[in-house]
C-alpha cells in the first residue's frame, strides 16, 4: 500500500496520554490520523477532511457540546462511509447510545485488542495492510 493510499482514522479524546496511545495504536495497525481533543473539534476536522477518514476512534465523556456518542451519531448521519468505535472506561453505551452500525471498545485498551477488534469489524475493503496480516 503506498503512502497515498494509506487510510485516515480521526482519533478524539480529550486526555492527552490516552489520545497519544490510541494514536500509536492506530499507525501501528497502518493508519494515519487525525487528531482532536473534542467533539466539536473533530466536527471542524471532518468539515474539511472528511472524504480522507474512514475510522472515528471516540472516547466517551470530553468537554464542549458534543460527547462521544452525539458525535457518533452525528458522524454517522452525515458521512455514512466512516467506520466508527467509541471507547469509554466508565460508560456502556445503552439503548439507542449508538449508531447500529457503531462498535464499543472498553478503556483501557492495548494495542492487540484494539488490533484485534479492528480487524473483526472492519470490512476488508478498509483495513489497512497491517490488519490483513493473520494474527
Amino acid at each position: 500500500m503506498s503512502l497515498n493510499t494509506t487510510p485516515f482514522a480521526l482519533v478524539v479524546d480529550d486526555d492527552a496520554l490516552i489520545l497519544m496511545h490510541a494514536c500509536d495504536i492506530l499507525e501501528e495497525a497502518g493508519f494515519r490520523f487525525y487528531e482532536a481533543s473534542d467533539g466539536d473539534g473533530a466536527m471542524r476536522l471532518l468539515e474539511e477532511h472528511a472524504q480522507n477518514v474512514i475510522l472515528l476512534f471516540t472516547d466517551v465523556e470530553m468537554p464542549g457540546s458534543l460527547n462521544g456518542f452525539a458525535l457518533a451519531q452525528i458522524v454517522n448521519e452525515r458521512w455514512p462511509d466512516i467506520e466508527i468505535v467509541v471507547a469509554s472506561g466508565r460508560l456502556l453505551p445503552g439503548p439507542g447510545d449508538m449508531p447500529e452500525r457503531a462498535t464499543f471498545i472498553s478503556k483501557p485498551f492495548s494495542r492487540n485488542t484494539v488490533h484485534d477488534h479492528l480487524r473483526s469489524t472492519l470490512p476488508d475493503g478498509k483495513k489497512p495492510r497491517q490488519l490483513l496480516r493473520p494474527v
